[in-house]
């Protein structure tokens, strides 16, 4: 027989249509399998985790059908010990059944931090190696001195701290600083339309305190309140308005932006550039 016979004979045409049967049937079954393994069309959103003990997070993630996984720990004011502080992917970001969520918990322990020595140094780099440092800066308060703008004294929660002190990261220091021999005055900033981080670096830079700060109920969130802007400051900012050193300015803050004057705008300071007003008769 042939080569043209065979391939035309019933036997091999038989074969041929039994084995694309045959291939077309795995075809599909594995398509049906990869279907069902990958659950198709079942995506979930991710719970949210945050401020959760592990109990509680443990609980959630069963009750969503997930697994979770700490992988990491820091320190943070922003929850209690032990629980949540950030996880992965975030809350709403929508996942298959059984996804692993990397959860980060807040340490039980906290991280601690060197004091820095800033007497005699300005307060603008004084600033500087604060939060460098892990630290936070606090108050600022004032002391006859033939210094203007040095430090001289160096304080947590009333009590003056020496260079090299170990101290929990995140604590506020408090600053005494020398005003010179006469009356100082310095510049009232315009802070309308900054963010509540950038209003705080520049009145600090001004040789001022950030007195109270007010929200209104346009904040809702926690994003909310780092995205919200100055709409109103006392004292307010005039070209002639100047403060005794260590005063204190009070903010009102919103996310609702006809609030702001008409003359306005939306300001984002980076926190290198601490202040715009200048101290009069006060060195950097």
């Amino acid at each position: 027989m042939s080569l043209k016979e065979f391939i035309f004979s019933k036997v091999f045409v038989k074969n041929l249509g039994l084995a694309l049967v045959i291939a077309v049937g795995v075809v599909m079954i594995l398509l049906i399998w990869l279907n069902f393994y990958t659950r198709h069309g079942q995506a979930s959103p991710v719970p949210d985790f945050f401020g959760l003990t592990v109990e509680e997070s443990a609980k959630l993630a069963k009750k969503s059908k997930m697994r979770y996984q700490i992988i990491d720990s820091v320190y943070t004011t922003l929850v209690p010990r032990g629980c949540v502080a950030e996880q992965n992917p975030k809350p709403g970001f929508k996942v298959k059944k059984w996804r692993n969520i990397a959860l980060t918990i807040n340490a039980f322990r906290p991280e601690m931090v060197a004091m820095p020595d800033l007497v005699d140094i300005p307060l603008r780099q004084a600033i500087k190696l604060i939060e460098s440092s892990g630290l936070e800066m606090g108050s600022l308060s004032y002391k006859p001195d033939q210094s203007i703008n040095l430090v001289l004294r160096q304080l947590h929660n009333g009590r003056e701290i020496a260079p090299n002190d170990s101290l929990q990261k995140g604590s506020v220091i408090d600053l005494v600083l020398g005003k010179g021999l006469s009356s100082q005055r310095t510049t009232v900033p315009d802070l309308i339309g900054m963010n509540l981080e950038s209003a705080k670096n520049r009145i600090l830079g001004a040789s001022l305190n950030l007195g109270a700060f007010t929200y209104d109920n346009s904040i809702i969130t926690s994003d909310d309140s780092l995205n919200a802007f100055v709409y109103y400051q006392k004292p307010e900012f005039k070209d002639d308005a100047t403060q005794q050193l260590g005063s204190a300015i009070y903010l009102w803050l919103s996310m609702d932006s006809t609030k702001l004057p008409v003359d306005s705008t939306l300001i984002v300071v980076p926190d290198t550039i601490l202040a715009s007003g200048i101290v009069h008769g006060v060195g950097n």
